[in-house]
């Protein structure tokens, strides 16, 4: 399964699905450099940052917003 993290609450991260639904994960059950805005993949009890599909989506992101501070 492949979530964003959205943000952090204490020792929770509250991740985000694909249909838009959210569940939390303890801090200790992700890698401790995630960041808001990472896609994780998470197989069984195994939690990964997908770095690939990072970049892919903060770049997505920047050219959605380049255009509204210029």
């Amino acid at each position: 399964m492949r979530v964003i993290v959205d943000r952090f609450e204490e020792d929770l991260v509250v991740c985000e699905k694909e249909d838009k639904s959210t569940f939390n994960l303890k801090r200790e059950q992700v890698p401790k450099e995630v960041e808001e805005g990472d896609v994780l993949i998470i197989e069984g009890d195994k939690v990964v940052i997908d770095r690939e599909e990072t970049q892919k989506r903060k770049k997505q992101m920047e050219e959605l917003t380049k255009d509204m501070w210029e």
